[in-house]
């Protein structure tokens, strides 16, 4: 499918308070073949997600330690996770020990998803991502750990009020990317 033909599918989904803040952007290189086109969005004409621009608003992550030491993240914890630690340990370890062991944990699992999310990201092919999303139940592209699926959901017009207010604290766990285009539709409300 032709960058064009793509770009007005994937606006034909956008919710209706985005459009003309929120845009599908891409450069080709018509007399380079050997330099592939950059895809990337904009909103309020910024360029807000494109990895390799510097000059981004969101936060890229290099290594785990800049995940785990990140005030930002917020990991919500529940009493099966305690007991799941308690039980491993044999109930050797003080109660506020173990909350620490579960936000532990919980932190490197979300790390590593983060860093293989954001490099897909780096390598993958925009266009090949946004035909997948046009393939695919909504539902599926806001559970998948694709941030870019999960971007393009978040501003789909199928994607109602009561479902992004259910979803606040699933966007904990979400890349800073994902959680940025869930507080710009959570604006739109």
């Amino acid at each position: 499918m032709s960058w064009s033909k793509l770009k007005q599918q994937l606006e034909s989904f956008l919710c209706p308070a985005l459009v003309g803040r929120f845009e599908y952007r891409a450069t080709g290189y018509r007399y380079l073949p050997d330099k592939a086109g950059i895809c990337y969005i904009a909103v309020d004409k910024k360029n807000v997600l494109n990895m390799n621009d510097a000059t981004t608003l969101i936060r890229w992550y290099q290594t785990e330690q800049e995940i785990k030491n990140d005030a930002h993240i917020q990991i919500p914890i529940n009493n099966e996770e305690i007991e799941e630690v308690r039980q491993d340990t044999k109930g050797l370890v003080p109660e506020e020990r173990l909350k620490v062991i579960v936000r532990g944990r919980k932190i490197s699992e979300l790390a590593k998803e983060l860093l293989s999310a954001q490099s897909s990201l780096s390598k993958s092919n925009f266009i090949a991502a946004a035909n997948k999303f046009l393939s695919l139940p909504i539902e599926e592209s806001l559970e998948s750990k694709d941030i870019l699926l999960n971007t393009l959901a978040l501003v789909d017009r199928r994607v109602g009020k009561k479902r992004i207010l259910n979803m606040s604290e699933k966007m904990k766990l979400k890349h800073p990317v994902v959680q940025y285009f869930y507080e710009l539709r959570l604006s739109t409300l």
